[in-house]
């Protein structure tokens, strides 16, 4: 046999042997995909939810479920004028939280309201009077005159987290032809945000879209449950929305719900947050905390021996780092409670406790 003979069938070796092992590889890759982990065949886990399932029938499924306990809201709005007064109307959105007629809306929403009118998912429409209302998380409870009504389950917004999906439901502009559903995630936690009606605590920031007219709806998880109550927006900027987080506006709806007010304990002092410049100015050797400003005369902070220039840490363990913290620790405990209280005095870690009392209703 010729060389170059040899030659030919040596290549022609070679690319067989180079065939059969890219087949190999295919047939291996192919097995491999077939059992790896996110295969439902092999080990029946579901997938992680990705934006096309998100959008899919799921969210369709969950506004199904949970739009019956959805309500429109229309006001009509009397403003006090120069000579004579002026009426307006409104309109907003509210939550059924109770199957004989309460429902849970914005306090901004039926604010300086004359008439409020509830229309339900089935067009009935009835009179509401006003409960009750709380400025300080810009929450109000109405109730109209019907039972039986569905109600929708609230879940913990403390297990939320950034990049969680999220959707709301409500009367976005008033349109006709039912509620208008958006889709989003939670962009972030903890935000404190400032009105014309005062600071707002604890609030939940989200990119779905927050019209006028979706106040007081729900903001709802991929569990069908309520985690926050849209109350505002940014009209400046694109896809920044807030609502209260349910781990709030719980316990205000049912004081609310009890009391027609709500029932808020006092420590008696006030104080503004840690900044770097307000810890060297003063040199308090902390760079977190909320730094008291003034003290009530005989109230709850002077009788346990805190004062002026003091730095509170922590109330009960909790850390107060910032403001919002602050008070919305201090208001998830009742009035009379004992709680320990660290803070810093001249740099040096104190301890002691305060009886809470109860916080007079403006």
């Amino acid at each position: 046999m010729g060389t170059k003979n040899i030659i030919y069938i040596s290549l022609f070796t070679i690319v067989l042997m180079i065939h059969m092992n890219c087949n190999n590889v295919n047939k291996n890759t192919s097995n491999l995909n077939e059992n790896t982990p996110n295969s439902p065949v092999s080990n029946n886990q579901q997938p992680d939810k990705t934006k096309s399932d998100v959008t899919g029938s799921s969210i369709s499924d969950l506004v199904e479920d949970t739009q019956e306990s959805v309500v429109s809201i229309s006001v009509n709005i009397v403003s006090k004028g120069l000579f004579q007064n002026h009426s307006d109307e409104g309109s907003g959105t509210g939550i059924i939280i109770g199957s004989n007629g309460y429902i849970v809306t914005n306090y901004h929403v039926i604010q300086n309201a004359k008439d409020i009118e509830v229309a339900l998912w089935n067009g009935t429409s009835y009179s509401a009077e006003l409960v009750g209302s709380d400025i300080l998380t810009d929450l109000a409870i109405v109730k109209i005159g019907a039972i039986n009504l569905p109600t929708i389950e609230f879940g913990n917004s403390e297990k939320l987290r950034p990049g969680d999906w999220v959707f709301t439901i409500g009367n976005a502009l008033a349109l006709k032809g039912g509620p208008s559903v958006t889709l989003g995630i939670v962009s972030g936690l903890g935000r404190t945000i400032r009105t014309e009606r005062g600071d707002l605590y604890d609030m939940i920031q989200t990119d779905a879209a927050i019209n006028k007219g979706n106040s007081g709806g729900p903001l709802l998880n991929l569990d069908g449950k309520v985690v926050g109550i849209n109350t505002a927006v940014y009209r400046s900027a694109q896809g920044i929305g807030f609502a209260v987080s349910s781990s709030v506006s719980q316990s205000v709806i049912q004081s609310l719900m009890e009391n027609g007010r709500v029932i808020r304990p006092l420590i008696g002092l006030s104080g503004v947050e840690i900044t770097p410049m307000l810890s060297n100015r003063y040199d308090l050797g902390v760079s977190e905390g909320i730094y008291i400003t003034n003290i009530s005369r005989n109230g709850p902070a002077e009788i346990a021996g805190l004062k002026v220039g003091d730095v509170i840490i922590s109330l009960d363990g909790i850390q107060t780092k910032d403001m919002g913290k602050f008070l919305t620790t201090l208001w998830s405990f009742n009035v009379g409670a004992k709680i320990s209280v660290s803070f810093v005095s001249d740099k040096s870690p104190e301890e002691t406790e305060v009886t809470l009392v109860e916080r007079p209703y403006n």
